[in-house]
């Protein structure tokens, strides 16, 4: 389905959690020593949720000065250095046949456990009525022809709510879940 604003939200794709272990493997070949913990985060990592097919990933390693002599490795599996302006994690882009499928972020081990992302995901996993409102939310943006820039930020209010609602059970302050600067 084309969407207005140039966004496409997918129904959920069995096929996902099969490409974003397909990646891991890869990644763990390509770069050992480097990925301490990956995962499957986003959208495409809780199952029935609908999304943009994009395969988010997060990995952990000791420290981000860690990456740069991975970086011809990581390449050579198409996950190439992007600047979203994030400045606690380095995000990696990988585009098939020019079209973004899959993102890795790379960020410290020592942050893991706390991670927004990771903990959005488990709590949608576990909260199948927040992740319907989640999957509403989202095709209205598109419907409503937001635009790619605007897309994540649209989000972010009920982000915020359910982030919110998942780091205090279990016993975390609230953060922003606006990342970029």
């Amino acid at each position: 389905m084309s969407e207005p604003s140039g966004i496409h939200v997918a129904d959920y794709d069995p096929s996902w959690p099969r490409q974003a272990a397909t990646a891991i493997d890869a990644l763990r070949a390509a770069a050992p020593g480097l990925l301490l913990k990956i995962e499957h985060i986003g959208s495409t990592a809780v199952p029935g949720l609908s999304a943009k097919p994009v395969i988010d990933l997060m990995a952990a390693a000791h420290d981000l000065t860690h990456a740069a002599p991975h970086q011809a490795a990581l390449a050579e599996l198409g996950f190439h250095p992007h600047d979203n302006r994030m400045t606690d994690r380095l995000p990696y882009v990988r585009a098939d046949s020019g079209v973004r499928s899959h993102i890795l972020h790379v960020v410290t081990l020592e942050s893991w456990p706390t991670r927004n992302q990771r903990i959005f995901r488990d709590y949608l996993r576990a909260h199948p009525e927040d992740a319907t409102r989640y999957a509403h939310l989202k095709r209205a943006i598109v419907v409503a022809g937001t635009g790619p820039g605007e897309y994540a930020r649209a989000k972010t209010v009920l982000v915020q709510e359910l982030t919110d609602r998942a780091r205090a059970q279990l016993g975390l302050p609230s953060v922003p879940v606006w990342e970029k600067q």
